[in-house]
């Protein structure tokens, strides 16, 4: 028996699945239908891999039909950003420049090997920004990621198309990569969810890197469990990573108890910090969202972050640093290649000298000590994602490509490496998503997913469904 009922989440389709409502080959239809009609005007993927979808959800349903036990991902259609390595087709982080043959010289990462072996069915590479960095651009010949909410506006980036594509319901969930925000900019402003976990508890072997010591990749999905269940399955030592971390993987879908008795959350609203102005909706927003979880049993206590605007700048100067370094030669060679405003984001990092890169360093390791010390008194940091919804695609600046970031928050904590995740929260008074940051300690995901998920458990902001 089949539902025709949509389904929108991936903890809810892993379900129907086992209960029968919903065949895989239906759940694909779905999402492959919603891309039928919306990928044109939103701009979600740059390949997609429909026949190779089909047949895996065929393979899941005959595993089905013979009453084989599932893997925690079968069936589930799945996003991948296109700045990681997939063998089902090519790879191009969304620029002229990469070279046809670094996908297969790749090969598939540990991360894309872990979802697939979990069943997952990647339906396509997701679009991004330029390398993971800079903005649309129309004069190359790739699809403008755009809101799913407005589609005069931006989807965020990097991680634009794996975001906007769970809004629209093109997959139930996407992986995504976060260098400044790049997984929770678009999160926040398409009304999803998405983690960055700690640095290096997720490998970035088969991913293009952007800055070295500052890349994470992380789920995008509708719900904090759906999150859970994707970093249950791609969280994990590699060897080949020298940045991956052993340490051992918790229960997060367990740890999704809906109760926050015991917990203290730290609130700081940042307000002092919203450089491009403040929505009138905002403040409404993240209060009632504090309030939800003093609800459910948090005791909440004011705090100011430390040195926030010294990491804010070390995020800027590490990132032009290891991202010049990676493109130095392409650069050189092809400079007319590259988008407008990546090229004015590479080519900064040029002017950062050896003492201003180990400078940024030397105070990154202080700030981690007073983001320690903080968490030392409170379980989780509660701040705004960001202050304003998503900003119009006609607005922005291809030569001053960093000003999308004002009322931003997000590139403070990728220097920190803490795991944070963004949910939203309500609409703006433009009606645009807005969305509040959690963030925890060093590897503790699984109390910032337990907070997210006791938010999404008392309201249903999250199931919001765009009006495209």
């Amino acid at each position: 028996m089949t539902t025709t009922t949509r389904i929108t989440t991936a903890t809810e389709a892993a379900a129907a699945l086992r209960s029968g409502e919903v065949t895989a080959a239906r759940l694909l239809d779905q999402c492959l239908a919603a891309a039928d009609a919306n990928d044109e005007r939103v701009g979600v993927y740059l390949t997609r891999f429909d026949e190779i979808a089909r047949g895996r959800a065929a393979e899941v349903d005959a595993k089905i039909a013979a009453e084989h036990p599932l893997a925690p991902l079968d069936g589930i259609p799945l996003g991948l950003k296109d700045n990681l390595a997939s063998g089902h087709g090519p790879t191009t982080a969304q620029s002229l420049v990469l070279d046809p043959a670094w996908g297969p010289d790749a090969g598939d990462g540990p991360v894309v090997r872990r979802l697939e072996r979990a069943g997952a069915i990647i339906t396509g590479k997701t679009t991004t920004m330029e390398f993971a960095v800079g903005l649309p651009d129309p004069d190359k010949p790739f699809p403008i990621p755009r809101n799913a909410w407005d589609i005069e506006r931006w989807a965020g980036g990097s991680s634009s198309g794996s975001a906007s594509g769970v809004a629209a319901g093109m997959f139930l969930a996407a992986i995504g990569t976060d260098t400044a925000g790049s997984i929770r900019i678009p999160a926040a402003f398409n009304g999803t969810t998405g983690l960055k976990p700690t640095f290096g508890r997720v490998p970035k072997t088969g991913v293009v890197p952007l800055g070295y010591t500052l890349d994470h990749v992380g789920p995008i999905a509708r719900s904090a469990a759906d999150c859970a269940l994707l970093l249950s399955v791609i969280a994990g030592h590699d060897p080949i990573d020298p940045y991956s971390a052993a340490t051992p993987i918790a229960d997060y879908t367990g740890a999704l108890t809906g109760d926050l008795t015991g917990l203290t959350l730290g609130v700081d609203t940042l307000d002092r910090y919203a450089d491009g102005g403040i929505d009138a909706a905002q403040p409404g927003r993240f209060a009632a969202a504090v309030a939800e979880l003093a609800e459910a049993g948090a005791r909440i206590v004011p705090v100011e972050v430390p040195m926030y605007r010294e990491l804010v700048a070390i995020d800027v100067v590490v990132m032009l640093a290891e991202g010049y370094t990676y493109h130095r030669r392409a650069l050189r060679g092809q400079w007319d290649d590259y988008g407008r405003a990546t090229r004015v984001i590479l080519a900064a990092g040029s002017v950062v000298d050896a003492a201003d890169y180990l400078q940024a360093q030397r105070v990154r390791r202080i700030a981690a000590g007073r983001m320690a010390e903080l968490l030392d008194r409170v379980d989780v940091v509660l701040t705004p994602t960001g202050h304003l919804g998503a900003p119009r695609l006609d607005a922005m600046d291809q030569l001053q490509p960093l000003n999308v970031l004002a009322s931003l928050h997000t590139p403070y904590w990728n220097p920190l490496g803490n795991p944070t995740l963004a949910a939203p929260i309500g609409l703006s008074a433009d009606g645009l998503p807005l969305s509040i940051s959690i963030s925890g300690r060093h590897f503790d995901e699984a109390t910032v997913l337990r907070v997210a998920d006791a938010y999404q458990q008392r309201t249903g902001h999250h199931l919001a469904d765009p009006t495209l």
